[in-house]
């Protein structure tokens, strides 16, 4: 049987994995441009990959829980925003304090062990994958593998110029048709899994969700009132 084990802030090595691959989502080294896809690419996508393919372009407001899983079984729990083009942010449960934001323009991991924030412009990073206006399963994007497992589908993506940096796996259910998962598989071979419960479509979400902004300078302001 089991047993659910949850990640504390000492457990920093586990955290780190998880947080560095929720940051990624794809893994994949996306360019800032995206790369142009060629007549042959697009005749190669498997119709299910193409339905998956629009879905995600449709998606433009998300609201779900989230539990992010590591490779040695450790969980978080947390609540996902996505706001496309450009915008989400994974809030973490107590006592996790860290938090995830892409305001549109730069994505922000906010450490607070450290209580310090690393940046980086969204088109930089592999985070540009799922947040881009033009979401294709083709050009740099290689889609390696469509399964069903169980009542989920399976669709395996790889950068097309270096497979073995890692993969990203997308997992919908059919009826609906949604995104229930991921699976980051990164070159070392280590498995982040984040699974999507309860996620809401077309909300409203408020534009300060996606603001950074530095919870040590709010608590500082509170001690010295």
């Amino acid at each position: 049987m089991k047993t659910t084990t949850y990640i504390t802030q000492n457990d920093a090595a586990c955290r780190s994995r998880i947080l560095a691959a929720i940051i990624c989502l794809a893994v994949l080294c996306m360019f800032v441009a995206p790369i142009a896809a060629h007549a042959a690419d697009e005749k190669a996508i498997p119709p299910i990959a193409r339905k998956a393919e629009a879905y995600l372009n449709n998606l433009k407001t998300a609201e779900a829980r989230f539990v992010q899983r590591a490779h040695n079984g450790n969980e978080l729990y947390g609540t996902f925003y996505l706001s496309r083009p450009g915008r989400l942010r994974f809030e973490y449960d107590e006592p996790i304090k860290d938090f995830i934001v892409a305001d549109g323009y730069f994505i922000y991991f906010y450490d607070a062990e450290l209580g310090e924030q690393s940046n980086a412009p969204i088109g930089q990073t592999m985070a540009d994958f799922l947040l881009r206006k033009d979401l294709r399963f083709s050009g740099e994007i290689q889609v390696t593998g469509v399964r069903r497992e169980g009542d989920m589908i399976e669709i395996a993506l790889v950068q097309r110029g270096d497979p073995e940096a890692g993969s990203l796996v997308l997992c919908f259910s059919e009826a609906p048709f949604q995104l229930r998962k991921w699976r980051v598989i990164d070159s070392m071979g280590y498995v982040t899994e984040t699974e999507l419960m309860a996620l809401r479509t077309g909300v409203e979400l408020d534009d300060s969700l996606f603001i950074y902004q530095n919870p040590r300078r709010f608590e500082d302001f509170k001690m010295n009132r």
